[in-house]
């Protein structure tokens, strides 16, 4: 008897069918049995299923002679389960990895529950992954487990089959079965989580769900869609066979005319001619099962009012009167905005009339998301060694010191200081619409060591260049005075890659000051905010953006590694800045997303090692003198999209790994962290950070602003006292 049976029902899927089912079977808890349901599929669906049950035994086939639909196929799959618990999947979905082992330890750790919802994230047909918006009601704090009645909010999560595990015992003894038509989650999902007397949830995303551009059922204009009135019928003759379920009706009633106003407002369900006749049937189930008792939002009640009645004329007329106000909003926000950007233009030509305030420095990175970087680290510089600067941030977040004036972008305040602040410090540009004024000094700090071709060097790669144009870079190098630089290759690179007038400051990385004034005390009190237990070894997972992939979701699957590394371990995944998210999907006490954490050096110092590709992050690390693995399991397309100044095989800072395999057996063997790999750090800090002692902020400051022209001192890389860390004990 197995652990899961996992009941796909298939039909009209060949494209994604050999993914569905290869997710189940590469789960990391095999304790399973898959139960493929043919459903007459036309095309190759019955093919590929019977080639994936002649290679893995766990795989039962079963083909039936018509199509009956989702409904009835799901039960043929429960016809033939044998397993302790039941799971559906859709032939268009997939399990996550290590969701089964999830769920597998959270049924253990609730007392083996009629019910367990776990969450899902939704798979765009774009490439783009959006976890589900009502996760939080998946919490798995409190009492556990439950039934509905403590926690009814679980009804207002997706009430579809395939986010569940079903006691199959349980299913059995109540007869649970689905009917045919569409829509045929209502009347299944509702009773089984009314009538479990043990639910539990698991904060987690299990499945990923496919959006297809096309072919979707719910998705197709048709007919079909009337099948929801049938599937609430049945959904009410169940409560009103069982009377102990009868105080359930109001809250059913209402999640029912929620339905029917989506099903009636989505332009993609019903067909131009049937909606009226729709409206009408809406119209007698509402009265048929009303409830009096319910409350109502305000913003509902239009909708609860047009379904009563029945009005769809005067529903058409509402939704045509709405538009029409949106539309004359539209042009108006437009018609004040332009007003208020022609008063801004003027208002910047006038403010660069007056003079350039000296005493005035203006500071952003990384476009206007926040405090940080080099520019983070030179403003700090700048408070503490020329007081006399006022200094300001650009800004759209909160994210800068308390003590430091915050600039929102577009303001008549952010073109004032761009018009007549003296210093203006920057880690790529400013606004393409400043224009420098004689007087004002632009420094340009970069965002660290380039490994990637940069610049002028990207003609050569139109998937990374993307819509770059050479002149506009060459208009800004023109207003650059300093650029900084944090060793030799970085200012060869620099100076040919961005030609131009200025003057490169080779003094190092301003970022990496903190690296040198860190203390045990500083990291100690980093891990604890980041919750780390004690004891721990912490690696710091950090890939750099891929020009070639749409998709910026990472090829290791972090929990497995984590898994094999053993409890101790826990890996903190930061994503690029160009990722748009998280990196993780389902972050755990073991596998922390730090990708919205506001400071990437503080992350650098709680690591005890960095794991990386093709990242500027690895010139910085290697300043704290603790291993670097590099996981370059893609090298020949990144390479080919991208290109790289030197080849990281040849000159690495550390153990390189080609696989997720490999990148395991580096970090068990202890091979991350042995002789070899301290070789390779120490040519590597002896090339590129040469300059980083800890005082490349001040040297920046004193020859721009306070005009100390000659060479300063840098102390040499044997002369430095090693950043703390945390005692790593033996190897695993």
């Amino acid at each position: 008897m197995p652990r899961f049976s996992v009941i796909v029902p298939v039909y009209k899927v060949q494209a994604y069918l050999h993914e569905c089912l290869e997710s189940v079977l590469t789960q990391s808890y095999p304790d399973l049995e898959l139960i493929a349901v043919d459903d007459r599929s036309p095309d190759a669906c019955g093919a590929i299923i019977d080639e994936f049950a002649a290679l893995d035994p766990r795989v039962h086939p079963v083909h039936l002679t018509e199509n009956g639909g989702l409904g009835p196929a799901r039960n043929a799959g429960m016809a033939e389960a044998t397993g302790d618990y039941l799971i559906f999947l859709d032939s268009d979905d997939a399990l996550a990895p290590d969701a089964l082992h999830a769920i597998a330890d959270r049924l253990k750790e609730t007392g083996e529950p009629d019910v367990l919802v776990y969450d899902h994230a939704r798979i765009h047909w774009t490439g783009e992954t959006v976890r589900n918006q009502t996760s939080e009601r998946l919490t798995e704090q409190g009492p556990a487990p439950f039934r509905l009645a403590d926690r009814p909010q679980l009804l207002r999560v997706l009430l579809v089959a395939w986010n569940k595990a079903y006691r199959r015992e349980f299913v059995e003894e109540k007869g649970f079965a689905f009917p045919s038509g569409c829509y045929e989650d209502t009347p299944w999902t509702y009773p089984v989580l009314m009538t479990a007397e043990s639910i539990a949830t698991l904060d987690q995303v299990c499945v990923h769900y496919r959006q297809r551009r096309r072919g979707g059922l719910l998705g197709t204009v048709g007919p079909q869609h009337f099948d929801i009135f049938e599937q609430y019928d049945r959904l009410f003759a169940y409560v009103a066979d069982h009377p102990e379920l009868t105080r359930w009706r109001p809250l059913l009633f209402r999640r029912m005319v929620d339905h029917l106003v989506v099903v009636f407002a989505r332009h993609d369900r019903l067909p131009r001619r049937s909606r009226a006749a729709f409206l009408r049937k809406a119209r007698v189930h509402y009265r048929r099962y009303h409830a009096p008792g319910i409350a109502v939002p305000a913003r509902a009640r239009i909708h609860y009012a047009l379904i009563r009645l029945g009005m769809h004329r005067t529903y058409h007329a509402l939704q045509w009167a709405s538009a029409l106000i949106r539309r004359s909003a539209k042009v108006t926000g437009r018609l004040l905005k332009s007003l208020r950007s022609g008063v801004l233009r003027l208002h910047y030509r006038l403010q660069r009339c007056l003079p350039v305030r000296g005493d005035r420095a203006v500071f952003a990175a990384h476009g206007v998301r926040g405090h940080g970087c080099h520019p983070g680290a030179l403003e700090r510089a700048f408070r503490a060694h020329a007081p006399h600067i006022r200094t300001a941030w650009i800004a759209e977040s909160e994210r800068h010191p308390a003590d430091t004036r915050r600039l929102r972008p577009g303001t008549a305040a952010y073109w004032t200081a761009l018009a007549r602040s003296k210093y203006l410090v920057h880690n790529t540009d400013f606004d393409r619409r400043l224009i420098k004024r004689h007087g004002q000094v632009m420094v340009r700090t970069g965002q660290g060591t380039p490994l990637k071709h940069m610049g002028l060097d990207l003609r050569e790669r139109p998937a990374a260049a993307r819509e770059r144009d050479v002149e506009e870079i060459l208009g800004n190098v023109d207003r650059w005075d300093y650029v900084l630089s944090a060793n030799r290759h970085s200012t060869l690179t620099w100076e040919r890659v961005y030609p131009g007038e200025y003057t490169t400051l080779e003094y190092g990385s301003p970022r990496n000051d903190v690296f040198q004034r860190a203390t045990s005390a500083d990291v100690r009190r980093i891990r604890e905010r980041l919750g780390i237990p004690e004891g721990s070894v912490v690696i710091l997972y950090a890939p750099t953006h891929r020009d070639y992939r749409r998709s910026q979701r990472t090829t290791l699957d972090l929990h497995r590694v984590q898994r094999r590394l053993g409890p101790r371990h826990v890996i903190l995944a930061r994503a690029h800045h160009r990722h748009g998210g998280p990196l993780v999907d389902d972050p755990s006490d073991r596998v922390i997303d730090v990708t919205d954490h506001p400071s990437v050096e503080s992350l650098c110092l709680a690591a005890d090692a960095l794991v990386t590709d093709y990242s500027s992050i690895m010139f910085d690390y290697a300043n704290l003198d603790r291993p670097i693995v590099i996981h370059a399991d893609d090298r020949e397309a990144y390479e080919a999209a991208r290109g790289t100044y030197f080849d990281l095989r040849s000159f690495p800072p550390g153990a390189v790994s080609r696989g997720e395999d490999e990148l395991i057996d580096i970090f068990s063997t202890g091979h991350w962290r042995g002789s070899r790999s301290a070789q390779l750090r120490a040519a590597f800090r002896e090339r590129f950070c040469r300059y980083d002692d800890g005082g490349a902020a001040e040297r920046v400051v004193r020859h721009v602003v306070l005009g100390e022209t000659c060479r300063p001192c840098v102390v040499p890389l044997d002369k430095r006292h090693p950043v703390p860390g945390a005692p790593l004990g033996e190897p695993s």
